[in-house]
This record gives structure tokens, C-alpha cells and sequence, in this order.
């Protein structure tokens, strides 16, 4: 899948030097740099959503409960 993207020129040249030191393309450094971006994005979220169950802000449901509605017996 081919996707575009506009990235500031600064940051470009950057990245551009950046492959060309790695002797690697800005595509495998940009993919590469998303891809560690998406596990921080993940822990940034679960701490949210804990934060929310903390706060009431979220109800939870008992593994027991989950487990009966979808006929696992535990």
C-alpha cells in the first residue's frame, strides 16, 4: 500500500541524512519510527484507560462474568 504523507522540510532533510548515514530510505526510517511510535501510543492509552477505571469513569466487567456469557466454564 502506497500512502502520502507531508512532513515538515527541516525534519525531511534530517531524516533524509539520517537514511543516508544508516544507508537506508526514509521510507524504512519513517515506517520503522511509526511503528515505535504506535508501542508508546499503546501504553499511553492502557495508562488512560486505567486512569478511567480508577476514576470511575469506566465499568468493568469480571472475568467470571465474561467467561459464563461466552460458555467457558472456569
Amino acid at each position: 500500500m502506497e500512502v502520502k504523507i507531508q512532513i515538515d522540510d527541516a525534519l525531511f532533510f534530517d531524516l533524509e541524512n539520517c537514511a543516508k548515514e544508516l544507508n537506508n530510505t526514509t521510507s524504512s526510517l519513517i515506517e520503522k519510527a511509526v511503528s515505535a511510535y504506535m508501542d508508546k501510543l499503546d501504553e499511553i492509552i492502557s495508562d488512560k484507560r486505567i486512569d478511567d477505571i480508577k476514576a470511575g469513569k469506566t465499568e468493568t466487567i469480571p472475568m467470571e462474568e465474561v467467561f459464563k456469557k461466552v460458555g467457558i466454564n472456569v
